[in-house]
């Protein structure tokens, strides 16, 4: 059997509005962010998932209650927070975003490596096989968590997650697929 798995990210947030990187750094959504979530609702409304993950931090659980409300039982799980970032966490973009590419196995100072993020989920897809088997499982986190389940799903080496990754092309849509089997 396999796992139908929808992978969301979170809405806005008053860091990204400030041009911030967030990383573990546990900020809210933005008014902006409040709306999208809102508005995500609807456009899931065909869906039907067995549960929700998020990510532990608020902005991804928020997210969630405001795009689905009490639909769904909804788990947060450390797992799937974003990269930590370590003593860059909420710095400017600017300065954080080009040093992710760089971070693939070095971790960023003080904090992880994208290939620690890539173990974490990892263990949580081990998880889900083990407990959610033949379900479909809805996901709202980062975009560390979504590059690794590119490269752990999809096959892509970290370099072409990167490349690919809708965040440079400006191509937001309401859910990405994934199979686990």
């Amino acid at each position: 059997m396999v796992i139908r798995i929808t992978y969301f990210v979170h809405g806005t947030t008053t860091d990204n509005e400030q041009g911030l990187s967030s990383g573990w750094s546990d900020v809210g959504l933005s008014e902006l962010g409040v709306r999208q979530s809102k508005e995500l609702g609807p456009l899931t409304e065909d869906r039907h998932f067995d549960v929700v993950f998020t990510s532990d931090l608020k902005r991804a659980v928020e997210s969630a209650k405001l795009t689905w409300g009490d639909k769904y039982k909804i788990i947060p799980d450390a797992r799937l927070r974003e990269c930590n970032y370590g003593d860059l966490n909420g710095k400017p973009s600017e300065m954080v975003e080009p040093m992710q590419e760089r971070s693939i196995t070095t971790p960023m100072p003080g904090g992880e490596s994208y290939e620690m993020v890539k173990e974490r989920v990892a263990g949580f897809l081990a998880d889900l096989k083990r407990d959610y088997d033949g379900k479909s499982v809805a996901i709202v986190a980062h975009k560390a968590p979504q590059l690794a389940l590119d490269m752990l799903l999809k096959g892509m080496t970290w370099e072409e997650a990167f490349a690919a990754d809708w965040r440079k092309k400006g191509k937001w849509q309401p859910g990405w697929e994934y199979t686990l089997g």
